[in-house]
């Protein structure tokens, strides 16, 4: 039997991280991995997905837009299947490296699956069959989560697809119905309509990306109807057909009135359920929540002493940061360090749709409610010189403020990389400063920073070019 000071079972963004930050602080670490190197994000997620949108922005640049630029040309010629492709090779580096970095940090990898035989030992199936029995004080439950369906409804991965089917098909399809307007609904829909695909989103929510502002929705709603997509929000799927030519997809609007869809094909987009199943965590008495998420406490660890969990196996907040964040806190924890509970409500958030949206902490209508007086910032992008350049003058910044004492509550953006501009804000609501000091922070000029100096002036006064 193998011994180690820690073990990690799973090898996405939350779990290798966790890894390589143990191993730097001195402990002995070994990680368990049934498919990739880098999980979903690396591989079928995150980042070939990003690959795709940057392929996509360019083809509705040049499909759309050619002439407002001074481009012109007698046939335009698109291959998906190649952007498919360069997807891959990024991908493959990442994952790539991801191997370098294990090597490195003097980390074991076993390809294969886990099965807890007690809290603090383990039996791995390799790829080959063999068995391994593992030991060590301490494990990380990293195995993240899989997309689901609607009751009833089997992906077939041809004509109804989920995420992974959707971003490794090198085939650009007709058209599509896609289930679910939710970040990854909302940024497939961007990549295929894009290139011409015809695009219909059903949402049972009263509007696109409804875990967003309200206003962040309705700007993208709008942005997307010129882009001719189709959106039917307050709307359920009461079942897909697979037809000889592609799908029918029945839906039923708030009225209770049915229609049929019909399109090549549908993608399942409507959220995911925890890989906790099959690891034997029930049999050790690890205790999960009715959904099947691992329940943790403030650093991450389980009910059971020496069994730890992160990542979307916990249900916390379903992002490659979010595990990351949590890996290294584990791995502090682990190894004695001082270390401090994330707050989950003000971690950063972003659709990498056309224009992108950004988020983090309250919306104005959650910190009411929470019980702050709230002051609102507000500024677009139709006044900043950088984004008029850039031709992406769409979408606004809003920072929403403690009446009381002028601490930042939250961020909703829209506009061209606005994700980029989140960590500016998060920094100075986790270090507490106040709108008033990032307003008269020195911002470049051109820049689309300066949205987030003006709003930020907005917020106890008046935006210098409104």
């Amino acid at each position: 039997m193998k011994e180690y000071d820690l073990i990690v079972i799973g090898a996405g963004p939350g779990g290798y991280v966790s890894a390589i930050r143990a191993a730097q602080l001195g402990l002995k670490v070994a990680i368990i991995e049934k498919q990739w190197l880098g999980g979903v994000c690396l591989n079928v997620g995150c980042i070939p997905s990003k690959s795709l949108l940057k392929n996509a922005e360019l083809a509705h640049t040049l499909r759309e837009r050619a002439e407002e630029f001074g481009i012109k040309f007698k046939e335009l010629q698109l291959d998906f299947g190649e952007a498919v492709k360069r997807s891959r090779a990024v991908s493959k580096r990442l994952t790539g490296g991801v191997g370098f970095l294990m090597k490195k940090n003097k980390i074991e990898v076993f390809m294969g699956t886990a099965m807890f035989k007690s809290a603090h030992q383990l039996e791995v199936t390799l790829e080959d069959g063999s068995k391994e029995e593992l030991k060590a004080k301490d494990i990380i439950v990293a195995t993240g989560a899989s997309s689901v369906s609607i009751p009833g409804i089997t992906v077939d991965g041809e004509k109804i697809l989920s995420y992974q089917e959707a971003i490794l098909q090198e085939k650009l399809p007709k058209s599509v119905v896609i289930i679910g307007a939710g970040a990854i609904g909302i940024e497939f829909s961007t990549i295929w309509s894009s290139y011409g695909t015809e695009i219909t989103i059903v949402e049972m929510m009263d509007r696109i990306l409804p875990l967003e502002s309200k206003d962040a929705s309705t700007e993208l709603a709008r942005a997307y109807k010129k882009r001719k997509i189709k959106m039917l929000t307050s709307t359920k799927v009461k079942g897909i057909v697979a037809t000889q030519t592609g799908v029918k997809v029945t839906v039923e609007d708030a009225d209770g009135k049915t229609s049929e869809l019909e399109a090549e094909q549908a993608l399942m987009a409507i959220g995911f359920r925890p890989n906790s199943k099959g690891l034997g965590l029930e049999e050790i008495g690890v205790k999960l929540d009715k959904r099947g998420f691992v329940e943790i406490d403030d650093f991450m660890s389980t009910n059971i002493p020496g069994v730890w969990a992160i990542g979307d196996v916990t249900g916390k907040l379903l992002l490659a940061h979010t595990a990351s964040t949590q890996g290294m806190t584990c791995a502090e924890k682990i190894a004695g360090l001082d270390t401090h509970p994330i707050n989950y409500k003000m971690i950063p958030r972003a659709v990498f749709s056309h224009p992108q949206v950004a988020s983090f902490g309250y919306t104005e209508e959650e910190a009411a409610a929470a019980g702050y007086e709230v002051k609102v910032g507000n500024f677009s992008f139709q006044a900043n010189g950088k984004a008029l350049g850039l031709g992406e003058a769409n979408g606004f910044v809003k920072i929403y403020a403690d009446a009381k004492y002028g601490e930042i509550l939250g961020a909703s953006m829209v506009g061209p990389d606005v994700s980029e501009l989140l960590p500016e804000l998060t920094l100075a609501q986790q270090m507490e400063l106040t709108a008033d000091e990032i307003a008269y922070n020195i911002h470049t000029h051109p820049s689309l920073s300066e949205v987030v100096m003006e709003a930020a002036h907005g917020v106890n006064g008046s935006p210098i070019h409104s």
